[in-house]
């Protein structure tokens, strides 16, 4: 029998709202959950606003959540930045740069991708190039490869990480979803161990694949950047599939 369920990981854009519209139910559903002794941390590869920004949206589509409930990928980066001292040139959006407030840039000797439709252009992609063939590290945010908008799928950073390792003939460094680290640092901010946790999300492979390699139970929604059949698009099926996220805090309510 799977250890007793502690803490819940749960993913924001696609799983509790695309955009500025809530999946149905999910606010209630966050109400019950808080209700339980489980714990929650909101881990999330939103790169095209800061988290200060993200916690106002939130609060505006009706979700309590306190700023330091969330853990995003842009906090990983900036960790990596400060420790190895880098100097980063940013391909973010204006409001994600926030998140890097007090980060040298004035002689950039790394570049840092994340979601930024507006630098992904060809001066800026060039400018990213040049400098990785310096030997600049390539730092990616996280390589989603698509992510739901309100008008449908779009492209996300990872195709444009991508661009960038098969020109410069490097490999990027990946610091979010759905690396390792990332979903250990977010246990450790709770203080709960691998098996005790599940992690709800709607990407197959970032959210539910990278979160079962390391023992972490996974949930996947059908809602968001789901499509029909990815459950069986990963190696090791989800631990649970479940319509919305609604539906997924019942299943986890029944497991406590």
């Amino acid at each position: 029998m799977s250890s007793k369920i502690e803490a819940a990981l749960v993913d924001l854009s696609g799983t509790l709202h695309v955009e500025d519209a809530v999946v149905p139910g999910s606010v209630k559903a966050l109400q019950r959950l808080r209700k339980s002794e489980i714990k929650i941390k909101f881990v999330t590869n939103t790169t095209k606003e800061c988290k200060q920004h993200l916690v106002e949206r939130l609060h505006g589509l009706g979700f309590d959540i306190k700023p330091e409930e969330i853990f995003t990928s842009l906090t990983a980066a900036r960790c990596l930045v400060e420790h190895r001292k880098l100097q980063p040139m940013l391909l973010l959006e204006d409001t994600a740069k926030e998140d890097f407030v007090g980060v040298a840039q004035d002689t950039p000797n790394a570049v840092v991708v994340g979601l930024a439709p507006s630098q992904f252009n060809y001066s800026q992609m060039n400018k990213a190039f040049r400098l990785l063939l310096t030997g600049a590290p390539l730092i990616g945010i996280h390589k989603a490869r698509y992510y739901r908008r309100s008008d449908g799928l779009a492209l996300g950073p990872g195709p444009f990480v991508a661009g960038l390792e098969y020109a410069a003939g490097v490999t990027a460094e990946v610091v979010g979803k759905p690396e390792a680290s990332f979903f250990t640092s977010a246990l450790d901010e709770l203080g709960v161990s691998i098996d005790k946790a599940v992690m709800i999300g709607d990407d197959a492979r970032d959210d539910i694949e990278g979160a079962q390699k390391i023992g972490i139970r996974g949930i996947l929604v059908q809602t968001g950047k789901y499509r029909e059949g990815d459950e069986s698009k990963i190696k090791d099926k989800p631990y649970c599939t479940c319509a919305n996220f609604s539906k997924a805090v019942d299943f986890i309510l029944e497991c406590v």
